[in-house]
């Protein structure tokens, strides 16, 4: 079970529909309504986001086992974790996070983690949808809405605003603690 003191929605899709096209669209229109937003992806490889060569960068691959980096602006953890066979742990991800600055968690990937989601397809990609088979999908947003038989509330993939509106109100039905701007 995901535990989460703030409201908390997923993006499921198949590779190259689009969710990170998507989230930098949203993420503006949220934040311009005063939603502090907290973000989660996963990512299937390895990565880094420091740059090699920067001192963060070579203490860390001299084995410091958590780099934290910090100027006046931002300040951001790598922590590695060689001893996962897995994906990393959902729950663990959320409680980094300084909830008590946030008022929704948005989260990139996970598809196969009990949480509510909003499933974007493209059927013009030749993918199965995901809502079948994951009841914790609440929502489709497709670019192709004729093509979907389902109860589930369709949103138009290409309309940001609407998606945002969408969430809006997900997240004020999830009981936030603090109120949603409009």
């Amino acid at each position: 079970m995901i535990k989460t003191a703030k409201p908390m929605l997923g993006f499921a899709a198949f590779s190259g529909t689009g969710k990170t096209t998507l989230l930098t669209q949203l993420i503006p229109l949220l934040t311009a309504r005063g939603i502090r937003i907290g973000m989660i992806k996963h990512a299937h490889h390895n990565f880094d986001v420091d740059t090699p060569g920067k001192d963060s960068y070579e203490l860390r691959k001299a084995g410091a086992g958590q780099m934290l980096i910090a100027s006046k602006r931002r300040w951001a953890l790598m922590v590695e974790t060689p001893e996962l066979s897995g994906d990393p742990d959902l729950n663990e991800l959320i409680q980094q996070l300084d909830q008590n600055r946030l008022d929704l968690i948005l989260v990139e990937g996970f598809k196969h983690i009990a949480f509510p989601k909003l499933e974007l397809h493209r059927p013009s990609l030749g993918k199965t949808l995901l809502f079948p088979n994951d009841p914790n999908i609440i929502a489709v947003a497709t670019d192709q809405a004729t093509a979907i038989d389902t109860d589930l509330p369709i949103l138009d993939l290409n309309d940001p605003v609407m998606i945002a509106d969408f969430i809006l109100q997900f997240s004020r039905s999830t009981g936030s603690s603090r109120p949603l701007a409009r």
